[in-house]
């Protein structure tokens, strides 16, 4: 599979089939999904290789796959794996080489939903209790949350989870003024200030359960 980077032309090289398997994953998004049914595929790691004038054996890669659906998320999964071997094939890959595709089923969450009525009820709460310029309504995202395993899969037991703002309010004016993004979760510049943040947390869950046990 490997060899010296000077004799690509002997070699089968995993890492610019990567490269093109990375590149092909993307068109299950933007060619193979319905725009409405979201989905995310990142490959948030890649490792392949030990020195420059080496071509390796393998390249290992570690993917998040985010959908709302678990129909949708079942085949993708599915697309993953065929075009990983389908451009392994191309490349002329032997069928005993070809990529493997497994995954680890205790890092799988489903998506996260907020029972409607129960949301209305804590939203009031929250708005008498911190201010109701300071609750707002956000667009869904892809973020991953295990806090869906509360609701169980068929959302029998009502849930709701809310977000608390921990960026220093002098940060966020700073960026607003500059009409930058904020940095986001898991950003290296990622930010959060201990107070208020912990103290909006506990007045806000305090006031959620204290309605719920009336």
């Amino acid at each position: 599979m490997g060899g010296h980077g000077g004799y690509p032309h002997k070699t089968k090289d995993p890492i610019v089939l990567a490269a093109e398997i990375i590149n092909a994953w993307q068109t299950i998004v933007s060619r193979e999904n319905n725009p409405l049914d979201p989905v995310v595929i990142t490959v948030g790691s890649i490792h392949g290789g030990t020195k420059h004038n080496i071509i390796p054996d393998e390249v290992k890669m570690q993917l998040t796959v985010r959908t709302y659906k678990p129909k949708v998320r079942e085949r993708v999964l599915a697309d993953i794996d065929r075009i990983a071997k389908g451009c392994a094939a191309a490349a002329g890959i032997p069928p005993d080489l070809a990529p493997t595709v497994s995954v680890s089923k205790d890092l799988v969450a489903p998506a996260t939903y907020n029972n409607p009525e129960l949301t209305k009820r804590l939203v009031a709460v929250w708005k008498k209790s911190l201010g109701d310029e300071n609750v707002e309504f956000v667009d869904p995202t892809m973020g991953g949350e295990d806090f869906s395993e509360y609701s169980l899969p068929d959302h029998s037991i009502p849930a709701v989870d809310f977000h608390i703002g921990a960026v220093d309010p002098a940060k966020i004016a700073e960026f607003k003024q500059a009409e930058k993004e904020l940095p986001t979760l898991h950003s290296s510049k990622f930010a959060p200030v201990p107070e208020p943040t912990i103290r909006i947390g506990i007045i806000g869950m305090t006031a959620a359960v204290l309605d719920l046990m009336k």
